[in-house]
């Protein structure tokens, strides 16, 4: 093995136990930043009355979900709650718990689907009123297997979304050794370029596409005006994640700036959901992004294995040494993958704006952490890896919320699992053990 190889590998693996303590901290301030409670210093209010037959109903709990994460209220002897949210104008979710009602008492509206749920938006005036009409009706409780298929479903949609982001970070750190902090504002970036192609008023079918092209280019600028300048001068791999991190928090705002902290939606993302079979409902969205991303991931396969091209990037996530002597043009190939990995993270960018729903500025940092995790599941420099990594975490995401885990704490339990698996197999699922030395 020649030195260059060695040291190679040495600062790669290096790079590891830094990744997995920075990881490590950004999951406390994650777990950390999102209120148990609503605070009653809270500028603005959201608050309501819950009656039955003009009688109010106490100890009735609802959840306000939205901007400072998840809240609970109870009605009081009153029938009336009321919680402190943090923004105005923004929009929120409120959530009656059928379960805490009377027995034979439902929320009765026939013109609506989900009578128990409220979408809600915090005026200039910072304050919001919702009331629920009580009624006497048939609950529909959903058994317990049909909302564990429903929830596989909308795993694997997510999954699929996630695989398509975690491939491309994949890629770059098997190919440079970077870990790219910044590649969920990659993702945040496609959402975005689409949100502002449309709004210039092109058709989202011509839209969609060119918003995936400026995302190629992105990764391509990236990559000759940052990446390519600092491989060059050999600065070593912690110092080029630090500048990740950087370069994740300089983009995160120029989004805020241009954006606004609200929640921006494309177009047709209210679609309605549609019975496939049993209990399972999906909106043709949905549909269209499960095809989407296998037909990505597919021909994305076919040319990692079958061309040249794809070959000679597999090689150099090897061995870089080794495929640099023998003829293959690193930097091409990096500059490719940069490419890639752009298009393929503004790809999912604009499924997952119609998986949350909605566009914002921030979106691409709530799961920069589940990226990572299923890189790392998968094992390190493996884009087949990161695939099946993506999906474990899309499906532990979904279903772990069946298991009484909150939905605030969902993305938490697939971090734990990710631990969990690396106690077994520290080289992931698809990764090789390496001798270093």
């Amino acid at each position: 093995m020649s030195p260059t190889t060695t040291a190679a590998r040495r600062n790669r693996a290096g790079a590891i136990p830094a990744l997995f303590a920075l990881l490590l901290t950004l999951l406390g301030v994650f777990a950390g930043s999102a209120p148990a409670v609503a605070a009653e210093d809270d500028p603005y209010r959201i608050s309501g009355n819950v009656q039955l037959d003009g009688e109010p109903l106490e100890g009735v709990v609802l959840v306000i979900d939205g901007p400072g994460g998840d809240q609970e209220a109870e009605t009081d002897a009153a029938g009336q709650w009321r919680v402190g949210v943090p923004e105005r104008g923004e929009e929120y979710t409120v959530t009656l718990d059928e379960d805490t009602l009377p027995e034979g008492i439902a929320v009765v509206d026939p013109e609506d689907d989900s009578p128990n749920v409220k979408e809600v938006e915090v005026g200039a005036g910072g304050r919001v009123t919702v009331n629920f009409f009580i009624g006497e009706g048939e609950r529909n409780v959903t058994s317990f297997f049909d909302q564990l298929v429903q929830r596989t479903v909308q795993g694997l949609n997510f999954g699929l979304m996630l695989a398509l982001a975690a491939v491309g970070l994949s890629l770059v750190f098997g190919t440079t050794g970077i870990s790219n902090f910044a590649h969920g504002e990659m993702v945040t970036f496609g959402a975005v370029a689409a949100l502002f192609l449309v709004g210039l008023s092109l058709p989202w079918w011509l839209g969609f596409p060119l918003a995936v092209v400026l995302g190629a280019v992105f990764g391509l600028v990236m990559d000759m005006v940052l990446w390519r300048p600092l491989r060059r001068r050999r600065v070593a791999v912690v110092q080029l994640m630090i500048v990740s991190i950087g370069l994740s928090l300089t983009l995160r705002y120029i989004y805020q700036f241009f954006i606004g902290g609200g929640t921006s939606q494309l177009p047709f993302s209210s679609a309605p959901k549609i019975n496939l079979f049993g209990s399972v409902q999906m909106s043709v969205i949905d549909m269209v992004s499960i095809g989407i991303s296998l037909v990505v991931i597919v021909a994305f396969a076919l040319w990692l294995t079958r061309s040249r091209l794809g070959k000679a990037t597999r090689a150099i996530s090897d061995n870089p040494s080794l495929a640099s002597a023998s003829g293959i043009d690193v930097d091409f190939v990096v500059r490719v993958v940069w490419v890639v990995a752009g298009a393929m993270a503004s790809l999912a960018g604009i499924l997952y704006a119609y998986y949350r729903p909605g566009i914002k500025w921030d979106m691409g940092a709530q799961v920069l952490l589940l990226m990572f995790a299923a890189v790392t599941l998968g094992g390190l420099g493996t884009a087949f890896g990161a695939l099946i990594g993506a999906i474990v975490v899309g499906l532990l995401v979904e279903v772990s919320t069946l298991f009484g885990i909150p939905s605030d704490l969902k993305y938490a339990t697939a971090l734990l699992i990710l631990i969990v698996i690396l106690l077994f197999r520290p080289q992931g699922i698809l990764g090789r053990r390496e001798r270093i030395g």
